[in-house]
């Protein structure tokens, strides 16, 4: 019988996979799966004989969103669906969340189609304390700025920084720096299948105040199991991307793979950050590997059985012919 094809999926930029994924392919063979690493926008490749397409580093979406999407639907056979992907590769899906009940931090959102002038963009930034200026459409900490508001050069860098954003066609967000943030870091709560897996601890991004980052540099410090408030708050989140998801698809589906984002509000609970189905956080560890190899392939040990049991979700495929 010939081994189920599998194909990761990475960009020109990141050809290999991570780090945190090396070897990733070794172990998939040995579990039986017939796995191979793909530059997503390589035109020698051939998707129809590519298996199930799993994404992985894509990192440079962002700058080829409507290429990237484009892709994602003529790829017959793709994890996370291409749909999903699609709604997840724009941060207007924070609107959707919102109005399902999920905290975001407070934004305000600039639009190409407003056509606002210099003064107006200025006007749309808060009075008082440190904001965040970034793309709806970003990834890697990319073309982010903090700014004081109470300076007048800053707020003269963070319109700069808006405008060029704006006349390149791009939607911007507006939102007040958390100094929670660097009190706390972020966290990234990771799901396979469904199920809570691991919390990813990171550093601050935004280190330098009224400065505009080209890539601002993420530093992970540590992977865990997530306390009982950050299950409780990621069962939140996950329930309404769920919900967005049944809209889209007409059904509900398990997604692979899912990043939730969350930063505490200072107030004993968190806001939402951003949600990723497309690139998993960076653990420093084997961990990421390990788990994703084990809810692909069905076979999981060393996890609990409520993990066993909705791993057998990729199982179910390969028995459906969808591998």
């Amino acid at each position: 019988m010939a081994k189920k094809r599998v194909t990761l999926v990475t960009c020109a930029q990141y050809p290999d996979l991570s780090e945190d994924e090396a070897g990733l392919v070794d172990e998939l063979n040995s579990r039986g799966v017939d796995a191979r690493i793909a530059i997503w926008n390589d035109p020698h490749v051939d998707w129809e004989e590519a298996g199930v397409c799993v994404i992985r580093a894509v990192r440079d979406y962002a700058a080829n969103r409507e290429e990237f999407v484009q892709w994602a639907h003529q790829v017959p056979r793709l994890l996370n669906p291409a749909d999903v992907t699609e709604w997840a590769t724009d941060k207007h899906y924070l609107l959707n969340l919102q109005e399902q009940g999920v905290p975001v931090i407070p934004t305000t959102w600039l639009e190409p189609e407003q056509h606002l002038n210099k003064h107006q963009v200025h006007t749309r930034f808060p009075a008082y304390g440190e904001f965040v200026v970034k793309p709806a459409v970003s990834s890697g900490g990319r073309e982010m700025g903090r700014y004081d508001a109470n300076n007048g050069m800053a707020r003269m860098a963070a319109a700069t920084h808006a405008n060029r954003l704006l006349q390149e066609g791009r939607s911007v967000m507006v939102q007040r720096y958390l100094s929670e943030v660097d009190e706390h870091g972020e966290y990234s709560l990771v799901y396979m299948n469904g199920v809570l897996s691991h919390s990813v601890e990171k550093a601050a991004m935004l280190t330098n105040p009224n400065t505009t980052e080209v890539q601002a540099q993420e530093t992970v410090t540590g992977n865990r199991q997530p306390n009982s408030e950050e299950w409780i708050f990621g069962e939140k989140v996950r329930s309404a991307i769920h919900r967005m998801i049944k809209q889209r698809l007409g059904h509900d589906q398990h997604l692979l793979f899912l990043r939730i984002d969350i930063v505490p509000d200072g107030k004993g609970s968190y806001y939402l950050m951003e949600v990723s189905p497309v690139v998993l956080a960076r653990t420093g560890s084997v961990l990421s590997r390990t788990q994703f190899v084990t809810a692909f392939s069905g076979k999981a040990p060393f996890l609990p059985a409520r993990i066993v049991g909705v791993s057998g979700y990729i199982a179910r495929k390969c028995r459906n012919n969808f591998i």
